[in-house]
């Protein structure tokens, strides 16, 4: 299978990943560039980048299309986060020119980091028994402290993005959830809407300083372009209960094996082992909410 295949596909899963959890983008193509190429850590989070603007700007205006976008917490978090990619992107040149030889292990390790960091974010997320629907909402008043802490927030994602290319969606859908408590589908559409804005701006600043591999980029696309149109169609449809443990359980199996990049030995029965036990404990647990949700609809009915 040819690599423009390969590319397209992966293109097209992560692009249907992206439209329906809002998730997924650098931290998932970023580290399969990078294992599964051979490509070059800096160029790969900057063709990353450029990719994933163009496709999470089609992803961004289908939601806002649909409904679930908060246009109002979307600028405060830009606020905060467009200037810090731009930062990020600078640190991460100046890294470069003091590391010398070490650069490329500091920043597969920074990016593993990152992908362990949103992996265990999303799988708490996922796994805790906290409940949140009841506290959900489809919008917020935003008062000052709201307004400061989405510009912080932005700001404290968007120079990770920048360093790394990893958490524009997965960082900032959690921080919806828990900050915010909106719904899981407003979390979808805001989450992508700010994303598509930020990562053009990262985007364009890794263009400039020489990161971008366009045919790589414009391959990818060829996927990923259609794979978030229908992910965005999906979104409004799909139960989030089993796409939020799935994107956790892949972050940490890519950070685990991104580590083995940098030199550290992780154990295979240890890349392998900790998404399997995540994923039976996400299953059992999916089991067991059912289970009880059957009981009270049960109750109500006899009621």
């Amino acid at each position: 299978m040819s690599e423009f295949v390969i590319l397209v596909l992966f293109g097209l899963g992560v692009g249907v990943l992206i439209g329906t959890t809002g998730m997924g983008g650098g931290s998932i193509m970023t580290p399969l560039l990078i294992l599964v190429f051979g490509i070059k850590p800096t160029v790969a989070i900057g063709t990353d980048l450029a990719y994933a603007a163009v496709t999470k700007t089609v992803g961004g205006w289908r939601h806002w299309r649909q409904g679930p976008v908060d246009l109002k917490l979307s600028f405060w978090l830009g606020l905060g986060s467009i200037p810090a990619a731009i930062t990020g992107v600078w640190m991460l040149h100046f890294l470069e020119r003091i590391a010398g030889d070490e650069f490329d292990t500091l920043v597969i390790s920074m990016l593993s980091a990152a992908l362990l960091v949103t992996g265990v974010a999303v799988s708490w997320r996922a796994l805790s028994g906290v409940d949140v629907a009841s506290r959900e909402r489809e919008t917020i008043d935003l008062q000052r402290r709201h307004k400061i802490a989405a510009v912080v927030t932005g700001a404290l994602v968007g120079f990770v993005l920048g360093l790394t290319s990893a958490g524009s969606g997965a960082l900032i859908a959690v921080s919806l959830i828990l900050l915010f408590r909106l719904t899981p589908h407003r979390v979808v559409g805001t989450d992508v809407f700010h994303a598509a804005i930020l990562l053009w701006a990262a985007g364009i600043a890794h263009f400039v300083s020489g990161n971008v591999d366009l045919v790589m980029a414009g391959s990818i696309m060829v996927g990923s372009i259609p794979g978030v149109w229908l992910g965005s169609h999906l979104a409004m449809r799909l139960p989030p209960e089993g796409l939020r443990p799935a994107l956790g359980i892949v972050l940490l199996g890519a950070g685990l094996a991104v580590l083995t990049k940098a030199g550290i030995a992780v154990p295979p029965i240890v890349i392998v082992g900790v998404p399997a036990v995540l994923a039976v404990l996400a299953w059992l647990l999916h089991l067991r909410r059912s289970r009880i949700r059957s009981r009270e609809v049960t109750i109500g009915e006899t009621v």
